[in-house]
């Protein structure tokens, strides 16, 4: 954040998103001080998940990119969705948003294939519906 080094103010959305990331008094002192933040400690307020070395950031990724891709595609965009909607939901609206979601999943080929691996005690195998 270096708006206010130059006599602007935030746009992007960034006063709405990083303040809900990291908490309101950490985003103040970003957007007030122009703070730059190491790796580290992106890491610990929250910005980035994971700091890699970088001769290993290629094979971190790539990893990471298959278990996401060989996963469960349909059950990652609805928990996406629900974990967005949360913010602006109820308590309550947020349970049957829940509701509504797990009856919808356990009607797809992911969630019936991978509620019978479950049963079996097997590693389930996902195709995206």
């Amino acid at each position: 954040m270096a708006y206010t080094g130059i006599g602007m103010s935030p746009d992007g959305s960034a006063t709405y998103f990083l303040p809900r990331q990291i908490g309101l008094r950490r985003a103040e002192e970003m957007m007030i001080t122009n703070r730059r933040l190491s790796a580290a400690e992106a890491e610990q307020w929250g910005l980035v998940n994971r700091v890699t070395p970088a001769d290993k950031l290629t094979e971190v990724t790539q990893q990471l990119a298959e278990q996401i891709a060989e996963g469960p595609t349909l059950a990652y965009g609805t928990t996406r969705r629900l974990l967005l909607e949360s913010f602006e939901n109820s308590f309550l609206q947020q349970l049957d948003a829940e509701e509504k979601a797990i009856i919808d999943m356990a009607k797809t080929s992911d969630g019936l294939g991978g509620i019978a691996a479950f049963k079996e005690k097997r590693k389930p195998e996902f195709c995206g519906d």
